[in-house]
């Protein structure tokens, strides 16, 4: 699993991850990034969304944040999904084609956190960081998955929650984060 990085995205501090998904097309990848059924095997809230520019997302269940409506600032299905989220601006971007192979199958996702403040960006990205490693397990369970339920097998529930116990533990990835350099010292939520 690849690290987040910490960049300026027009002239604002943010955090960007990639992920390359060759056996997965686009749409598969967009549906888990931009539809709440996919949303809630990796994403640390619950999900609502008017999916339009200008729409309504509604953000809940998250056991360390305050529920909240943001703004759904891009739709471009199947490739581009960004909204507010509290403070923050996130970005999905899924392209076609890997860095390792842009003229094959599969795909590319960007997720880039656009920061309200720069000493989030640790707090921030061992966030996504435990959350895409569950994204990564979803589509990995439901590749695999696919095949059981075509064969008559039965369907295991594919995916993930970023707060549950088979998560990666959140705490070492954001000290790792502070070791490599990221800007960190934001209120943790749930420790304050």
């Amino acid at each position: 699993m690849d690290n987040g990085s910490y960049i300026e995205h027009d002239g604002r501090p943010a955090v960007r991850f990639r992920r390359s998904y060759p056996q997965h097309p686009v749409e598969r990848v967009w549906a888990a990034v931009s539809e709440p059924e996919g949303l809630r095997h990796w994403f640390p809230s619950t999900v609502r969304i008017e999916p339009r520019k200008g729409g309504t997302i509604e953000f809940s269940d998250d056991p360390n944040l305050e529920s909240t409506t943001g703004e759904v600032l891009r739709y471009e299905p199947p490739h581009a999904l960004a909204f507010t989220w509290h403070r923050d601006e996130l970005i999905l971007e899924v392209a076609p084609g890997t860095p390792a192979d842009p003229d094959a199958g599969g795909c590319t996702l960007t997720l880039i956190n656009v920061l309200e403040a720069r000493d989030t960006a640790a707090r921030n990205a061992a966030g996504w960081h435990v959350c895409l490693g569950e994204l990564d397990r979803h589509l990995s369970l439901d590749r695999h998955l696919s095949g059981d339920e075509q064969d008559g097998g039965p369907a295991a529930e594919p995916g993930g929650d970023p707060h549950g116990p088979e998560a990666e533990p959140w705490r070492p990835v954001y000290e790792g984060y502070i070791a490599a350099g990221m800007p960190y010292g934001a209120e943790i939520p749930g420790e304050a």
